[in-house]
């Protein structure tokens, strides 16, 4: 903890000197351009600026003092847990103006690079697949959540940040000032949260509708009610007990795959059998997120999104495919596949192109042009040939950091009616 002055206080998990320079005596919204990052915004209750501070980032929320102090718990419990959230930086108290007129807390999280608020991802109409995407990739954080026994209790697409994802996005969340930790949920306050999804993504796409920032042809009652039919079946798969007979043991393999493909390793399983003993009964009791990503980490030391390690894995597969004589081990091949695939691909992306993608997104994307390459030509097309095809003709064209962070989110308009919607 610091202390500045007599009364102003900065409660920080990571202490940075610079902390103190920042204007904490004026109020957050007539901070000076100059400390401030053009990073999109999405609508929210409270002010919120991005703030430049020893070379990264940080999100400044305004908020009471006791809602700071309930909101930094909750998101230092989920960064434990390993659940996908904002990381808390820490909360500052005791403001005042010159004039002694107190303001209010601060509270402090670190930038998620390369994540964007919906809004953002709409600033130009897209397709419906990419509300479908959105809408998705929300359900498995909301299930992943529930699973560790927390309690959201404002589940929207504005309270959650989105990541790219190898074609698909990752969902983090942001704003936790509503959430609640339990050992286990019951299904009323599981409901309570899918319903409370339902309603509040009906409401976002219908505010981008009346923005003219989705296309003409979207339902938004319809892609609201994706999240239920995605929750409900994500949660089944990961918790419902299944039956089968004694000859069919195969079948728990065959789960287990499954609930693999799906992104989720299962720590342990409950084996119990009838009293006839010809039945057989399995459900798994702790699942968790992350297989693949676990799996490409342990091999190569690359920390990446779920559906990312799933497409670099493939590819790693692929590779030690070719050397299936080579009688080498399965990370003695991983290393060579990282010190002649994918290191020497990102690499070779001019200094000026490298803030477009982050590594591992931009290695899928290469891997989908050479798909395309030698789909079009009917040969195949080596890594190198996609590489320099790929950064020639496509990665600069695609959009800048100034095209897509600088657009303000917060400035489209809301729909009579809309109540505010916090987005961290």
């Amino acid at each position: 903890m610091a202390t500045m002055s007599s009364t102003l206080q900065i409660t920080s998990s990571a202490p940075d000197p610079a902390l103190f320079d920042l204007p904490w005596h004026v109020p957050l919204e007539e901070w000076p351009a100059e400390r401030l990052a053009a990073l999109p915004r999405g609508i929210s209750r409270h002010v919120v600026r991005f703030v430049r501070l020893s070379g990264s980032v940080i999100a400044v929320k305004e908020i009471g003092e006791d809602l700071a102090r309930r909101e930094f718990g909750l998101l230092r419990i989920l960064r434990r847990l390993d659940l996908p959230s904002v990381e808390p930086l820490g909360i500052v108290t005791g403001r005042k103006a010159p004039d002694g007129t107190l303001l209010e807390s601060a509270l402090l999280t670190r930038h998620l690079q390369f994540s964007l608020p919906y809004r953002a991802l709409f600033s130009q109409s897209l397709r419906i697949e990419t509300a479908t995407r959105l809408v998705d990739a929300l359900a498995v954080l909301l299930v992943r959540l529930h699973l560790a026994g927390f309690y959201w209790g404002d589940v929207s697409l504005s309270n959650t940040l989105f990541r790219r994802d190898a074609g698909a996005f990752a969902a983090y969340l942001v704003d936790a000032e509503t959430g609640d930790t339990h050992e286990t949920l019951s299904r009323g306050q599981r409901e309570y949260d899918v319903e409370l999804a339902r309603m509040n993504i009906a409401g976002e796409f219908m505010d981008l509708q009346a923005a003219g920032a989705v296309d003409d042809s979207l339902d938004a009652t319809d892609v609201s009610d994706i999240i239920a039919r995605r929750y409900h079946s994500l949660w089944q798969e990961l918790t419902a007990e299944e039956s089968f007979e004694q000859g069919d043991r195969w079948r728990v393999d065959a789960r287990i795959r499954r609930l693999n493909d799906l992104g989720f390793d299962v720590d342990e399983l409950i084996l119990s059998a009838d009293s006839s003993g010809q039945t057989m009964h399995i459900q798994p009791k702790v699942v968790d997120a992350g297989h693949h990503s676990r799996r490409l980490l342990r091999l190569t030391g690359l920390d990446v999104e779920e559906n990312q390690a799933r497409r670099l894995l493939n590819d790693l597969d692929t590779f030690r495919a070719e050397r299936v004589h080579s009688g080498e081990s399965e990370e003695i091949i991983a290393h060579q596949w990282l010190s002649e695939c994918f290191e020497p691909a990102v690499r070779a992306v001019p200094r000026e192109l490298r803030g477009k993608l982050e590594p591992a997104e931009l290695y899928h994307e290469v891997l989908e042009h050479r798909w395309y390459m030698s789909e079009n030509q009917g040969r195949d097309i080596g890594l190198h040939q996609a590489v320099q095809s790929y950064i020639s003709g496509v990665l600069p064209h695609k959009p800048d950091e100034a095209a897509i962070l600088g657009v303000d989110t917060s400035s489209l308009p809301v729909i009579a009616g809309d109540p505010d919607q916090p987005a961290g």
